[in-house]
């Protein structure tokens, strides 16, 4: 696996581990939601401080920009929660943790249809998911300006304005509904699994 082209279960843990960042890190979150849009990577006050040199004065003031939308900060714990789930009904974090180099691709490919198959029921289990778009992949679409661009991404070449004629490469999906279960006030979310000690 080089860092241009992971391979599949590398990528597999890049998206997870993105994934609960993104809820835990609301500066992490607005970083890759920039880059997502095509923009620059958004860099914290300590790197932009260290990085970059002090700017000097300009002989004319610059018009104002428009002030960056508020973040709202994530608990960890709902996505400490769901990393639980997945590691008890689909032994997520033993796959992920587990050194491969040594497994044959036969034996990675019996032990991923094991763990998708769990995280697959756990998904299920815990959440409404649907499609962003009713469309099969492939069907020619117009969106028309004013469209939700939190809920669609524009890849290729985009120029001008909406509205826009494209093809869809990838339905997208949404959650309609989450069903994680309660917990007790004294629930430990960062253990995500207890060890066992077998008497």
């Amino acid at each position: 696996m080089n860092d241009s082209n992971p391979s599949f279960l590398g990528r597999i843990t890049l998206a997870v581990s993105a994934f609960f960042r993104i809820l835990a890190d609301g500066d992490f979150a607005a970083a890759v939601l920039r880059v997502r849009d095509g923009g620059a990577p958004v860099q914290t006050a300590t790197q932009t401080a260290t990085q970059m040199p002090a700017p000097s004065p300009s002989p004319a003031a610059a018009p104002k920009a428009a002030p960056a939308p508020a973040l709202k900060e994530a608990s960890p714990d709902a996505a400490l929660q769901l990393l639980g789930l997945l590691q008890r009904d689909a032994r997520f974090i033993d796959f992920v943790e587990e050194d491969i180099k040594r497994f044959s691709d036969a034996d990675i490919g019996a032990a991923a249809r094991l763990v998708h198959e769990g995280c697959r029921a756990t998904l299920r289990e815990h959440f409404t998911i649907r499609p962003v778009r009713d469309e099969a992949e492939g069907s020619r679409v117009t969106l028309p300006e004013g469209f939700d661009a939190s809920a669609i991404r524009l890849t290729g070449n985009v120029v001008g304005k909406a509205p826009f004629v494209g093809s869809i490469s990838h339905r997208g999906w949404r959650v309609d509904e989450v069903r994680l279960p309660k917990l007790a006030e004294s629930h430990n979310a960062k253990v995500i699994a207890p060890a066992e000690v077998e008497l």
